[in-house]
């Protein structure tokens, strides 16, 4: 079989082994990425279901870890009123965060961060993986494309790590974690994360030369990033006390809701569902990086799976015996339309264009990649090299030149005029008049200006 047989991760979502009782995270994801900060356990050997945590409530370790203090502004007092007359949309909010919060808090606790901090993906996306700005900032972090790249979040044809749940969030917090070291406050940590470190230090600048103090209230800032503190500070008050404000918090007990699993060849999300026997809005929701219909093992991948499905997954697994991966990736040697290309390539122009989203009447540019299905010529798994470098450029192709005139039938057609508008079968008579025209002139004006010349200007010779 093609794939091995995969390796558990808990990772604090996803973290630890009950035999320890320690949930914290020990591996750097920088110097092991695939470890992404998490205990192996071996699905060969151990079953999920025996390594737990402590089922307490997470809430509660939320508001012990809590550090800030309140700011007790207008604003934050608006910024409450804001949410609690807005039940609903808080409570779906919670509800989505009940996939990812024990996670976000195990890393929080882990660099002994505030609490806090872990419910800023509210104040971001509202706990919605996919989200997506008008500036282009993505995931539950909002990582703007330029600071991804920043922190080494991948963004190619085969996934956005902006929208990875443990990568954003290694990074989320390796950056406020900076942010914080420079300016010595989270408050102005996180109005540096919203605005840039670079604005909040011309603020400062600012405040300084009028005599005035640096802190957080004491800024001029823009709307948004004035009242981005005073909203998580909103969350920090309705955690707090949820029945206050008319709030029902959802159960999350203290244990990991999802499960990581090392990709060790190439495999279908398709197949991934199959076997996890879960609805595709629930892998999308646990893994929204990918995007494509296929997860590569040469991009060091992993999958997140419901805690109670990794078994499943894994028993399924084993009793497969068909290959696991239906596409396969290729780079194109020359910039062809659509239909060109899939004719060059052999597959279905349809499939091409809608498994790589290439709009009618667009073409695509030499050096791009595309997915393709795999076939007898293409069997294998798509290259390193592909995994981590793969983009597609298209452009539209330049408009046909416009057909000539019809002349009427017995009338005399115009002579045609060629590109520099000169008419054909003249041009040569014309450019040989116009050179010697532009010759006697020349000539002719020399000779009247030459003795002047000769006679005032230094090094100006007589005309031979």
């Amino acid at each position: 079989m093609l794939w091995k047989y995969a390796a558990v991760l808990m990772i604090a979502v996803l973290s630890g082994c009950a035999t320890t009782g320690d949930w914290s995270s020990n591996t750097s994801t920088k110097n092991n990425p695939l470890a992404s900060k998490a205990t192996r356990v071996n699905l060969n050997n151990q079953s999920v279901s025996k390594v737990y945590a402590p089922s307490s409530n997470l809430w509660i370790r939320i508001r012990d870890g809590f550090q800030m203090e309140p700011m007790n502004s207008p604003l934050e007092i608006e910024q409450v009123r804001w949410l609690a007359s807005r039940p609903d949309y808080v409570n779906r909010s919670m509800a989505r965060s009940s996939r990812y919060l024990f996670y976000i808090v195990q890393e929080v606790n882990a660099r002994n961060m505030p609490t806090e901090i872990a419910l800023l993906p509210f104040v971001e996306s509202a706990f919605v993986p996919q989200a997506k700005s008008g500036a282009k900032a993505m995931g539950l972090w909002q990582f703007m494309p330029a600071t991804g790249k920043d922190f080494q979040l991948t963004q190619n044809v085969f996934r956005d790590e902006r929208r990875d749940v443990l990568q954003s969030t290694d990074a989320a917090l390796d950056y406020l974690q900076r942010l914080n070291n420079q300016f010595g406050s989270w408050e102005l940590a996180l109005a540096a994360y919203n605005w840039g470190a670079g604005n909040i230090l011309k603020a400062q600048k600012k405040n300084l030369a009028a005599g005035l103090p640096t802190d957080y209230a004491s800024l001029q800032l823009p709307k948004e990033t004035r009242n981005y503190v005073p909203k998580l500070m909103a969350y920090r008050q309705i955690v707090l006390d949820p029945e206050a404000y008319g709030i029902i918090l959802p159960d999350l007990e203290n244990h990991p809701y999802f499960v990581a699993i090392d990709v060790n060849n190439d495999i279908d999300v398709a197949l991934v569902t199959k076997l996890a026997e879960i609805p595709p809005e629930e892998f999308q929701v646990l893994n929204p990086s990918f995007n494509k219909p296929v997860i590569l093992a040469a991009a060091g991948q992993q999958i997140l799976l419901p805690f109670g499905h990794a078994e499943v997954f894994q028993s399924n697994l084993k009793q497969y015996s068909k290959p696991l991966s239906s596409w396969t990736a290729v780079q194109v040697g020359k910039t062809e339309l659509v239909d060109q290309a899939a004719k060059t390539l052999g597959v279905d122009v349809d499939t091409l264009r809608s498994i790589n989203g290439i709009p009618k009447g667009m073409r695509i540019r030499a050096g791009s990649t595309v997915i393709i299905p795999k076939t007898a010529r293409r069997p294998g798994d798509i290259s390193t090299t592909l995994a981590d470098n793969a983009s597609l450029s298209l452009d539209k192709p330049p408009p046909p030149p416009p057909p000539p005139k019809k002349c009427k039938k017995g009338s005399k057609c115009p002579p045609a005029k060629s590109a520099n508008g000169s008419t054909k079968g003249n041009s040569s008579i014309k450019n040989a008049a116009s050179q010697h025209k532009s010759a006697s002139t020349g000539l002719a004006k020399s000779a009247k200006n030459s003795p002047i010349q000769a006679s005032s200007d230094k090094g100006v010779g007589k005309i031979q």
